[in-house]
């Protein structure tokens, strides 16, 4: 199993910044530009990555103020778990969100970048967008 992550600390209470990442049609400000056909509903997301994969991805579990879990709602390049998790910190929230993805050794050198490429913009637009 590959984990990539990384983490943020927002100036907002932990309500605030679960209440936007409980919603995936709010993901789509978070997307680098390389996404382009985004679809979403509050628990589901649909979208192509520039010359890679379709994705479609669902809720599978929200935990108030602690977790949000997205899943494949359709078959997906390889088995993928991207979760965000909050931690209170005073009147701040920390932020992290993790990418789970089972990788042949192929996929790791060729997914490793770009994954963590998505990881560090969403973390990076996420405390653009809520400061």
């Amino acid at each position: 199993m590959t984990v990539i992550q990384n983490n943020v600390i927002i100036n907002k209470p932990i309500g605030e910044v679960y209440t936007f990442l409980a919603d995936l049609n709010n993901h789509e400000q978070l997307m680098p530009e390389n996404i382009y056909n985004w679809t979403s509903t509050a628990d589901e997301a649909r979208f192509t990555i520039k010359n890679m994969a379709k994705l479609a991805l669902k809720i599978s579990q929200r935990i108030e103020n602690k977790e949000i879990v997205c899943v494949p709602s359709e078959e997906a390049p390889f088995d993928i778990k991207l979760a965000w998790r909050l931690e209170e910190q005073g009147n701040e929230t920390r932020a992290t969100f993790v990418i789970e993805a089972q990788l042949n050794m192929m996929m790791k050198m060729m997914a490793s970048g770009p994954l963590q490429k998505l990881v560090d913009h969403q973390i990076q637009r996420l405390k653009e967008t809520l400061g």
